[in-house]
């Protein structure tokens, strides 16, 4: 069995089993990334809640893990050659995972599927983040409208970039993959959180809404989206 204990962050947050993967996340669009991707794949995992009210990720236990403070992030024990392998960023979990089950990352056309991925860590996350901070938070106490006009304008932009692509298919790069696990959680938190459908086109749009339908009725994608449990 391996030996977490040389991790700092078991010390905040202890290892129940050490032979699964440790994972260290918050239900929002990137950390149920990883849990849908785990519930997808049947690894064996343990979550643990970071919690974002209490400044969980800016502890020096968390900081051992990511320096850069954000989830989610991982330790598979069991990582290549046999050692543990400590992981952040979601774009590379979801590589390292599909890659460690041969799940979920084709070889037939594994670029297109990097490609969709990439366009939502580049592209989708960022933008709609941005909107949401400006539409649903803190943002709404600027008064200048040029700050909230331009994430928006590029929000509408990038979904009809996605209901062209998705026209005529049933996932992104044809079959489902990482790429959907990475696209589809932002598309919901858009319409559902930050409650900015309205005003980006969303009704609009002939592929999108389906897709995500389609998504979120997958029952690997329910049990992720409440993964870690919030307290």
């Amino acid at each position: 069995m391996s030996d977490l204990n040389t991790f700092p962050i078991t010390r905040r947050w202890p290892a129940a089993d050490p032979s699964v993967i440790q994972l260290y996340s918050l239900p929002t669009p990137n950390g149920v990334k990883v849990s849908i991707m785990l519930e997808e794949v049947g690894l064996a995992y343990e979550p643990h809640l970071v919690r974002f009210d209490t400044n969980d990720q800016m502890t020096p236990e968390f900081l051992s893990l990511n320096p850069n403070n954000k989830i989610p992030a991982i330790i598979d024990p069991n990582g290549p050659d046999g050692r543990p392998l400590a992981l952040f960023e979601s774009g590379a979990i979801l590589i390292y995972l599909a890659e460690k089950t041969g799940q979920l990352l084709p070889q037939a056309n594994r670029y297109e599927v990097l490609q969709w991925l990439m366009f939502q860590m580049g592209g989708i996350g960022p933008m709609f983040g941005q909107l949401g901070f400006f539409h649903s938070f803190a943002g709404k106490e600027i008064e200048d409208p040029r700050p909230k006009e331009r994430y928006r304008a590029e929000v509408a932009r990038l979904l009809q970039v996605l209901d062209g692509a998705l026209t005529g298919r049933e996932w992104i790069a044809g079959a489902y993959s990482i790429a959907d696990i990475a696209i589809a959680p932002w598309l919901r938190t858009l319409r559902d959180f930050y409650k900015a459908g309205d005003i980006t086109g969303w009704d609009d749009l002939g592929a999108v809404p389906a897709y995500l339908d389609r998504f979120l009725a997958r029952p690997a994608v329910a049990r992720g989206l409440t993964i870690p449990k919030r307290d």
